[in-house]
């Protein structure tokens, strides 16, 4: 069984601490809290122990699945990419005041756009660890993986758009927390297809 190495937790510190600053971020923006009343704040020190723990697991079940050892690092990625998108789009989102109609899907857009960029950074240094940057295949690999993205940005987009468009909103949902669900139900849809892209497509 593959074990945690001081690298894993590292990147799982990185990666959480930017995940919990940026959610803290979120909720304050939406004035939203922790359930039982905990601060949002302890999302901070909270989502590093999770993304440690979310490793660990991956490397326990790959003991039966090996595709587990990637998909645990995968999914602490994915979950801090969500959180830079959430995060961009909240700051743009607070600049516009549009949480529906043409600037949704624009602003949905450009922070789809600048979590892919995170994205390829993390799952090529550590959820699928290939070779250095400089290497021969990185242009070829990088199009392929630009091109599974935008695919999955068509994923995401869509089902957000849908979700705040067409599913009924609950009258206790503001505009803008109904947005934040539309782009959270995206977000799991090209979570689950960039995985299986990356894996088969990308870093094969």
């Amino acid at each position: 069984m593959k074990r945690l190495s001081k690298r894993d937790i590292a990147y799982a510190i990185a990666t959480g601490l930017t995940a919990g600053v940026l959610a803290w971020g979120v909720l304050t923006f939406l004035q939203r809290s922790l359930p039982l009343g905990f601060a949002t704040a302890w999302l901070v020190l909270v989502i590093p122990l999770l993304w440690i723990s979310s490793v660990q697991l991956g490397y326990i079940l790959g003991r039966w699945f090996g595709f587990f050892n990637e998909f645990g690092k995968y999914v602490a990625t994915g979950f801090t990419n969500f959180a830079v998108d959430a995060g961009v789009f909240n700051v743009l989102l607070s600049i516009t005041h549009a949480p529906e109609g043409p600037l949704f899907v624009v602003q949905k857009s450009i922070s789809f756009v600048v979590a892919v960029s995170h994205s390829y950074y993390w799952n090529r240094r550590w959820a699928f660890q290939r070779a250095a940057a400089g290497s021969p295949s990185v242009r070829s690999e990088f199009t392929k993986f630009l091109t599974v993205n935008l695919i999955a940005m068509v994923v995401n987009v869509g089902v957000a758009y849908g979700v705040v468009h067409f599913a009924l909103r609950p009258a206790t949902f503001s505009p803008e927390v109904w947005a934040n669900i539309g782009a959270i139900a995206g977000a799991a849809a090209a979570l689950i297809f960039n995985f299986i892209g990356f894996k088969v497509v990308v870093f094969k």
